[in-house]
């Protein structure tokens, strides 16, 4: 069901039903990342988070994966205003570039987290479309007519995180963001767990709660207990300490820092956003550290690497992160040398383990020590575990209860522990990104979705990396490329001998066997394909649809390449005009027959063809009979582009010298496998116009 179809019957429905809350996840289920949920009474729209996602292996040049927003940017003017439940990238990494799309009158949120999307919104060019508010804990906002939230602290592995008590006319919903209970914080903020009991004893209408560790027993370790493992072995190395973590995870840097103050090593930071979160943190001071404990990198080389520990991003295997690039050998000033002690102060994101356990290979097989996985005690989670969920949850007596933020066996774990605290299985929904859950003070329904999914955005942020284009990427990722140059005269004349250039083809085809197969199929597509391409405007010159020679000749050889050698390389084919009354190019003597049937009936040349084009954008069967007047079997069908082609090349041909060339990449369409048929005589190139 389309977006618009979503707000209309959401319209409806409050017309015709009793007044009830609609929640509705655009990010965040069956997934980690993208957080992104919206709540709905009435006419006004409240945003609770807006994050984004890693791309997985096979989206080629894709940077980061973003919600589908189509229901946000229909339903924009109803839009009331945004909360912020703290600053790490799959909760806040999405807004910058929907500010681009829709305004947002106002966001609330902790003051780390919007001081780190200043920077984003900045850089974005978006500032002026939305206010940031900060709020404290127990500051209470109101979000149009009938929302009203309060930030209740929470302990998270990012300093200045909150969960949400959202006050609506059906009745009190506990939004809990991702939460652990810490109850011994690096920075002292702890759970305000009274407030939650608070609510809980007013009566909780719904909790939807992080479910990122459900299937993980007992309670989190606190985040206080990576120091002295992290100690130990900083105090153990011989040589340079290199560590990685996540840049937005404040306390456990603050611990990195604390620990080099104490070893007596300087600190050299390397990448972006290390660099930008460690300077907000220092700023707003949720970091201390003296100002000579950094050192620049161009530096802290001259030191004795006793001294020294360099503090990086990379911890999630990404291609340009500071450490991956060391591992490679590409860093313009950091080389891997013997004595390093390396150590990934982080757990792999569900889909990025490969990329980790390479990025660790390569360190290893460069010579350094390498210390990671559970067993060294240097990571924790922040996301609470089946004990932690089990205290919320009895904290907060919810009436209904969903479980959100994860893959769906952490949905379904998270429901069991529900049930075993006593909320009915019928009280609870597991849902998927775009279902609507339906609210009233006595149901809870799921109500029909409104459209959801993902945009993909390239490395500049700003183009988005459509299904078209990622197919093709893939394409040539997998299967090549093959390019070819056809020399056409505006008269339906081959003019020169095709060109044909292969890339990263696997194939036992020669050039010379492509480059006649090449031949023969724009041969075929003018003698069976040119009046459906060319017409007459009266004027000296036809107008000619290049883009559709293009498209004939790229289908045709795809399918050959299919049917011969089991390849399905992506196909570009490029064609240069000729003037009219260019010398035909006569053709290979040594071509192989062309085994492919003609179309039946009078000649394409002649204005064949039982519809006479097929230009109108139907589906059209083009046949004729064989140069001995047989019928031969039935020929492909072919789809014709006219309505959704892009604009043909100008009418008028050049009639001096060939024309600029006219090129357009384009996905080959999916036809059926060509049937056999007999055995057609070649036809000469040089035909007359």
């Amino acid at each position: 069901m389309t977006s618009s179809n979503g707000r209309a019957q959401g319209t409806s429905q409050i017309a015709t039903k009793p007044p009830h809350l609609r929640v509705i996840p655009l990010g965040g289920l069956h997934e980690i990342g993208k957080n992104t949920c919206v709540f709905e009474y009435g006419d006004d729209i409240m945003l609770v988070d807006a994050g984004l996602a890693f791309p997985s292996d096979g989206m080629h040049g894709v940077n980061v994966v973003m919600p589908d927003t189509s229901y946000l940017k229909e339903n924009q003017k109803r839009i009331r205003g945004m909360i912020v439940t703290h600053g790490h990238e799959d909760h806040i990494g999405g807004i910058a570039h929907h500010l681009k799309n829709f305004s947002i009158p106002v966001i609330h949120g902790p003051r780390l987290a919007l001081a780190m999307l200043t920077g984003k919104m900045e850089e974005a060019g978006v500032m002026d479309r939305t206010i940031l508010q900060t709020v404290a804990p127990r500051d209470v906002v109101k979000v149009g007519q009938h929302f009203s939230v309060e930030f209740i602290r929470n302990t998270h592995s990012m300093a200045d995180s909150f969960s949400l008590a959202i006050t609506t006319p059906v009745g009190t919903v506990i939004f809990t963001g991702d939460f652990k209970f810490d109850h011994t914080p690096v920075d002292g903020e702890t759970f305000d767990m009274a407030r939650l009991a608070h609510y809980g004893d007013k009566g909780v209408l719904c909790l939807f709660s992080d479910s990122t560790n459900a299937e993980v027993p007992g309670f989190c370790p606190p985040e206080r207990s990576v120091f002295p493992c992290l100690d130990r072995h900083i105090s153990q190395a011989e040589g340079r300490v290199i560590i990685t973590t996540f840049a937005s995870s404040i306390h456990r840097v603050s611990m990195i820092l604390e620990l080099a103050l104490k070893n007596g090593r300087k600190v050299g930071l390397l990448g972006r956003s290390m660099l930008n979160v460690i300077a907000k943190a220092r700023e707003l001071g949720y970091m201390r550290a003296p100002d000579d404990l950094f050192v620049p990198i161009k530096q802290i080389r001259d030191l004795p690497d006793r001294e020294t520990l360099l503090l990086m991003t990379g911890s999630q295997g990404e291609p340009l992160a500071a450490l991956s690039r060391i591992s490679r050998g590409e860093h313009p000033q950091v080389q891997v040398k013997s004595t390093d002690t390396i150590i990934f102060s982080a757990s792999p994101i569900p889909g990025n383990t490969i990329s980790v356990v390479n990025t660790i290979d390569r360190l290893m097989m460069l010579g350094a020590k390498v210390v990671y996985g559970k067993g060294e005690g240097i990571h924790v989670s922040g996301h609470g575990f089946q004990e932690d969920q089990k205290l919320m949850l009895a904290l907060t007596k919810p009436k209904y209860f969903v479980p959100v933020h994860g893959e769906h066996r952490m949905l379904v774990a998270h429901s069991k522990t529900a049930q075993s605290m006593g909320v009915p299985g019928d009280n609870m929904l597991i849902i998927d990104n775009g279902d609507v859950v339906e609210l009233t003070a006595d149901s809870i329904r799921k109500g029909d979705p409104v459209k959801a999914g993902i945009e993909l955005l390239d490395a500049s942020r700003n183009g988005i990396v459509d299904a078209r284009v990622l197919k093709e990427r893939q394409q040539l990722a997998e299967d090549g490329v093959i390019t070819l140059l056809a020399v056409i005269s505006t008269d339906g004349v081959m003019a020169a001998p095709p060109r044909v250039n292969i890339r990263g083809v696997v194939t036992t085809a020669d050039a010379r066997r492509l480059s006649m197969w090449a031949e023969r199929e724009i041969g075929w597509v003018l003698e069976n394909r040119w009046n459906q391409l060319c017409r007459n405007t009266g004027g000296k010159a036809p107008e000619v649809d290049w883009v559709g020679v293009q498209r004939e000749v790229e289908v045709g050889l795809q399918r050959r390449l299919r049917r011969e050698l089991q390849v399905e390389p992506l196909i570009i084919c490029l064609v240069q005009p000729a003037p009219a009354g260019t010398p035909a190019y006569k053709g290979r003597a040594d071509a192989e027959p062309d085994s492919r049937p003609a179309p039946r009936g009078r000649s394409a040349r002649d204005g064949g063809g039982r519809d006479g084009g097929g230009r109108d954008g139907g589906v059209r069967e083009v046949v004729a009979r064989g140069r001995d007047g047989a019928v031969p079997a039935p020929q492909r069908q072919l789809v014709a582009v006219g309505a959704a082609a892009p604009a043909a090349t100008p009418a008028s041909a050049p009639t001096a010298a060939p024309a600029a060339v006219v090129a357009e990449v384009s996905a080959p369409a999916e036809l059926e496998p060509e049937p056999a048929g007999r055995t057609r005589r070649r036809r000469s190139a040089a035909v007359a116009g």
